[in-house]
Parts: structure tokens; C-alpha cells; sequence
């Protein structure tokens, strides 16, 4: 284990029956790390989230918390607290009684809960909200007294299940600056689940992206986008172009790959002449010209869809593939209308495909 490690997951498994929710996973939560668990609806994310909390047992590896085994604990004696997607609320308690709630079920000194309670209000912008029913506070104010309750009781770790699902787009990207800004003021690990990509990329040190009960992908944001490491990497994170092809020729981690018998450079190792591969490519890293050289594709625009700052072209390659092209609007869209239809060339820096394994 990392000794700056707060939370090590070793070789967990989880089965509800014959299926498996998570299997074989290896995880370690660096201190004061914002980790996401990135996937799809049943990839496990909330399972794993859920052993970690010890609401939910492995059938089989350890689950460890600041060094400490606590795979047999029940979640009572964890450093950790959970913010839900519902935020369970009780109706009949004002703000400040539901903040304090777990404190006095530690039975804390008053003063001691009254100088917690008004410090994890201030935290999360609540001040002078202390009598407020929650029938009386927005959704955003909900999440904000769900997630004071959770702080109040200085855990190692905070857990989140999908905080912000139930908000409106507005208000969800509000409270993700201010949830990211809060854990970077406390200093505390993180773990945040979530299907949102956008969610994921934008508040997170390092995501983990599931799918089917494994883990797919561990890094950056930067090196999710940019290098998935699989086709479901790629599909999940962002629009791609998948392109198949054969490669041509290799020399010093530069190869050609023929694409409907068009040669085109790629920088990328670990291939060999012959192999049929797939490539991947971000639709704001195409290029569509009027007119190109010998080495790039040629295609005929099938469509246009616009998207406010950009515009989203459809384009038919010669040979039969499909590729998306993404470009910034500099002109009105009405006169981009008239490109329908037309060839264009299509061509990428060398740098900017990606060869898939998986």
C-alpha cells in the first residue's frame, strides 16, 4: 500500500447470485484525492462505492481504510460518512438538527455540536439557514445541508452516489465548482460516482472507468480523453471516430496505415506490418479542407448539425466508413449549409489517433 494512501481496495469481488457487480478489483485513494467512478447504469460503481461504505460485504479481497483492515466492519466503525442521491432528510428536523443529528447520537457536548454545526453551515454557504425546514430549501440547498450533515463528522473519507442527479443542468455544473473547490479546501479524499462524463472530467484528480464489474481505465482526465485505452474508453468518454486499417510500414514510432487504400501516418508503437487495427480519433482533431495531399481521405459531407459554439459534420469516406468532424463556429451557420454534399478532404496530425486494444 502507498503510505500516502487513504482508502486501498485489494482484489475485491461482489456477486448478487450468478452475477457478478465487481470483480477483481485493485484500487488505491491517494489523501485528499478526488476520485470518480465512471460508467454506465450496472457496471458496479455503486457496488464498489457501497464496500467501501461497509453497506455491502465482498465475497472475497480486503477493503482497507488509512492502512487499517476494515473489510469486516460494519459502517459505524468506518472513517467514513456517504452523500446519496436522495438526500434522506428527515422533514420534521429544521437545517440545523439535521446537520447535527449524528453528533448527538455521539452524544457531543452541546457547545461542541452548536461550534460544528455553524462551521459545516458556513462551510457549504448555509449561514443563517439553522431554523429553515427542508420543504422550505431548493434542491441545491438540500444537497448543500445532505452534504454539511456528512462534514460535520470530519471523516477520512467522503463518499458520494450521484449527489447532483436529481439537480438541473444549471445548478449541477454550479455545484460541481463548489463541490471541487470545498474537498480542495479540506484536503480530504473524495470518491465520487457518477455516469456523467462531463461530471467526471470536470471535477476529478483521477477517474476510474467501469464497465461490466472491472475496471477499464485508471488516470487523469487528460489521459482519459486523450489515450483511451479501449473501444468502450473511447465511446464511453467524449464523441470518437473508430477507422479501421491496415498498417503499411513501421519506422521509429511513426507508421502508415492504409485506409481504403489511402496511406496515412500514425504516431503510436507496438504495431506490426499487416495487422488490421482500429483507430481512434476525437471529432474536434479531424481536419476538413477543400483540398488536401496525397496522403489524407477523401469524403463527401452527408450532414450538419449545430451545436452553438460548434458545428458537428457528418462525412462519407470513400471506401465506406463514416467519420464525425467537429469545428468551432467562426461563421453563421446558415452559410455553412451550402458544404453539404460536397468532397472534402479529411486528414488528422499524426499524434491525435489512437490505437485500440480492446
Amino acid at each position: 500500500m502507498n503510505d500516502v494512501d487513504e482508502v486501498e481496495l485489494d482484489n475485491v469481488t461482489k456477486r448478487f447470485g450468478d452475477m457478478t457487480a465487481v470483480e477483481a478489483v485493485t484500487l488505491g485513494i491517494q489523501r485528499g484525492e478526488f476520485l470518480t467512478l465512471l460508467g454506465p447504469s450496472g457496471c458496479g460503481k455503486t457496488t464498489l462505492l457501497r464496500m467501501i461504505a461497509g453497506f455491502a460485504m465482498p465475497d472475497s479481497g480486503r477493503v482497507r481504510l488509512g492502512g487499517r483492515d476494515v473489510t469486516d466492519l460494519p459502517p459505524y466503525r468506518r472513517d467514513v460518512t456517504t452523500v446519496f442521491q436522495q438526500y434522506a432528510l428527515f422533514p420534521h428536523m429544521n437545517v440545523f438538527n439535521n446537520v447535527a443529528f449524528g453528533l448527538a447520537r455521539r452524544r457531543m457536548a452541546r457547545d461542541e455540536i452548536t461550534r460544528r454545526v455553524t462551521d459545516a453551515l458556513e462551510m457549504v454557504r448555509l449561514r443563517g439557514l439553522n431554523e429553515r425546514q427542508p420543504a422550505e430549501l431548493s434542491g441545491g440547498q438540500q444537497q448543500r445541508v445532505a452534504l454539511a450533515r456528512a462534514l460535520v463528522l470530519e471523516p477520512r473519507v467522503l463518499l458520494l452516489d450521484e449527489p447532483l442527479a436529481a439537480l438541473d443542468l444549471k445548478l449541477r455544473k454550479q455545484m460541481q465548482m463548489e463541490l471541487k473547490g470545498l474537498q480542495r479546501r479540506l484536503g480530504i479524499s473524495f470518491i465520487y460516482v457518477t455516469h456523467d462524463q462531463e461530471e467526471a472530467l470536470t471535477m476529478s484528480d483521477r477517474i476510474v472507468v467501469m464497465n461490466a464489474g472491472r475496471v477499464e481505465q485508471i488516470g487523469r482526465a487528460t489521459e482519459i480523453y486523450e489515450r483511451p485505452v479501449s473501444e468502450f474508453v473511447a465511446g464511453f468518454i467524449g464523441m470518437s471516430n473508430i477507422i479501421e486499417g491496415t498498417v503499411a510500414m513501421v519506422r521509429d514510432g511513426i507508421f502508415v496505415i492504409n485506409i481504403a487504400n489511402v496511406p496515412v501516418a500514425v504516431q503510436s508503437n507496438h504495431v506490426t506490418v499487416g495487422e488490421r487495427i482500429r483507430l481512434m480519433v476525437r471529432p474536434e482533431k479531424i481536419k476538413l479542407s477543400a483540398n488536401g495531399a496525397d496522403s489524407v481521405l477523401r469524403g463527401q459531407i452527408e450532414s450538419a448539425v449545430y451545436l452553438g459554439e460548434s458545428t458537428q459534420w457528418r462525412v462519407a469516406l470513400d471506401g465506406g466508413q463514416t467519420i464525425t468532424a467537429l469545428e468551432q463556429n467562426h461563421q453563421p451557420f446558415d452559410s455553412t449549409q451550402e458544404r453539404i454534399g460536397q468532397t472534402v478532404a479529411v486528414s488528422w496530425e499524426p499524434a491525435s489517433a489512437v490505437v485500440l486494444r480492446g
